[in-house]
């Protein structure tokens, strides 16, 4: 158990048979009244964010997580097989566990989040940031910087990110797996 005054940005609580992250808080002390906590919390199962309001001294239940690297090996219908890189047991984890799956490729490296006492996973994060090669796109004409259009492109994985008009098949670029947009060009 955990006070209210004690939630900080990655606590995992139980509230209502449900785990939650916080991600974000706010200690207010208003000028008349008592001291609270206003936070955002995040479902671990289906992502639904909530905004709930805690008095200062109220007793939380909370959740020991621990984040372990794994890399991804295969796909086998709904379920990605993942091997624990301290401890080489796999895993299967289902395919709306993942962070990013778009863009999963074959022998990357995630990090898996589960409750320390159950050994349940919760979710699987891919790196904020990944590199992939484009395997298609309309080629793009030189001088189409001036303006901010973008155009698809097919990236190894399989998955389609707009980028500018002057990305080029072939070229590697830098992509933002919370939600699959282009960040960079990569220089080789």
């Amino acid at each position: 158990m955990i006070n209210a005054q004690d939630i900080k940005i990655g606590t995992c609580i139980r509230m209502d048979g449900k785990l939650y992250f916080c991600i974000d808080f706010l200690h207010v002390k208003p000028g008349k009244g008592n001291t609270f906590m206003r936070t955002k919390l995040k479902d671990v199962v289906n992502g639904y964010v909530l905004e709930r309001r805690f008095n200062i001294g109220e007793k939380l239940e909370d959740v020991r997580v621990e984040r372990r690297p794994h890399q991804y090996l295969y796909n086998d219908g709904d379920n990605y097989q993942f091997m624990n890189q301290e401890t080489f047991d796999q895993i299967p984890i289902a395919h709306d566990l993942i962070n990013g799956v778009d863009f999963l490729l074959e022998g990357m490296i995630v990090d898996v989040v589960s409750d320390a006492s159950t050994e349940t996973v919760l979710y699987a994060d891919l790196p904020i940031k990944v590199q992939q090669k484009i395997t298609y796109t309309e080629p793009g004409l030189k001088g189409d910087t001036a303006t901010n259009t973008l155009k698809p492109a097919t990236v190894e994985s399989g998955a389609t990110v707009r980028v500018p008009l002057f990305i080029n098949e072939g070229e590697t670029i830098e992509i933002d797996t919370r939600d699959g947009s282009y960040v960079s060009r990569v220089k080789a």
